[in-house]
């Protein structure tokens, strides 16, 4: 018989590219300026790997290393390693088995998820559902994606928004049921699939976008329906997070936002009243950086010490898929 447990946050870590670009160095090769980047989107530059090898491998695993130094404890006391990607650079093996090994954690499960700018969130979710279940004592759950290696910068509309960054953290089965995931979401829509996506073949281009210039392999956004998308889904996952919880704005420490677009960050605060120093915007820095966005998040505002213990707080994200989840954690 299972015991009723819960799952500390023991320790996080994040991991971004020491190359710059910015909003600038994007008008040199592209019809755009610094000025209009940043009052669509909020972004002044991003971080990027620049072509430097395996970026997603490298990112998870620096990321990774962090929490487990926070949590203080080894690779070989993982049970298992869960990564959110969809940039990884092998399908098979997953980057999440070649980051195991590399931190020592063999023979800890791994596996990735794909859920795009969901994935950290799906990915913590799960692995606070299998500690639960008893059947791992410590997981190390990580988003990362490398966006830039898989942008075609001559496309203004894609190759403004994203960087690369990772996030992580070492989630470990505690004796307070209290303690971990009180409610979480995990969901998607597949009929608008083709708003967001990367194809590798002609063949899987549907019909209404075989006119579009991108070469196949790289990113392409219809991003006027993935902006009312966002817009629309990530209020209601923010209201029904406070709904389903009974908690109130004055009750959470942080609500964690996915960056995707600092204006649909904005029109979140404006109509849920959310105070703004419960709500981290790093998009300026950091730009859209996918499944490593929230974790990159999460680590900032832990380090800060802006998620106390005994306070809960609320993160949402939303990405290709169409995906979206949330996960309201009591530290």
């Amino acid at each position: 018989m299972i015991q009723p447990c819960g799952v500390r946050l023991a320790g996080t870590g994040s991991a971004v590219p020491d190359t710059t670009l910015t909003n600038n160095d994007l008008a040199r090769i592209l019809d755009t300026s610094d000025d209009w980047i940043a009052q669509r989107t909020g972004i002044r530059e991003r971080r990027v790997s620049a072509g430097a090898p395996d970026p997603v491998f490298n990112l998870s695993c620096l990321a990774g290393q962090r929490a487990l130094d926070m949590a203080g404890v080894k690779g070989s006391d993982i049970d298992l390693v869960i990564l959110g990607t969809v940039s990884g650079e092998m399908l098979c093996p997953s980057t999440a088995c070649r980051v195991a090994a590399a931190l020592g954690a063999t023979p800890a499960g791994a596996f990735d998820i794909a859920a795009a700018c969901s994935g950290f969130v799906y990915s913590v979710n799960v692995a606070d559902s299998i500690i639960r279940a008893g059947r791992a004592k410590r997981v190390l759950a990580i988003g990362c994606d490398a966006i830039s290696s898989v942008v075609d910068y001559t496309d203004r509309t894609v190759s403004i928004l994203f960087g690369d960054a990772a996030g992580a953290v070492v989630l470990e089965r505690c004796d307070d049921p209290a303690k971990g995931c009180r409610y979480q979401t995990m969901s998607a829509d597949g009929a608008n699939w083709q708003h967001l996506y990367m194809p590798y073949r002609p063949d899987i281009v549907p019909e209404c976008d075989r006119a579009n210039p991108i070469r196949l392999g790289n990113l392409r956004m219809n991003g006027r329906e993935v902006y009312k998308f966002a817009v629309n889904r990530f209020r209601e996952v923010i209201e029904d997070a406070f709904q389903k919880t009974g908690l109130s704005v004055d009750d959470v420490s942080q609500v964690i936002c996915h960056q995707s677009n600092a204006r649909i960050i904005e029109s979140a605060i404006e109509k849920l009243n959310l105070p703004r120093e419960k709500v981290l915007v790093n998009i300026d820095r950091y730009g859209n950086t996918s499944a490593g966005s929230v974790g990159l998040c999460l680590d900032e505002l832990n380090r800060a010490g802006k998620t106390p213990d005994g306070q809960p707080f609320i993160m949402v994200a939303f990405g290709g898929g169409l995906t979206w989840a949330s996960c309201v954690w009591d530290k």
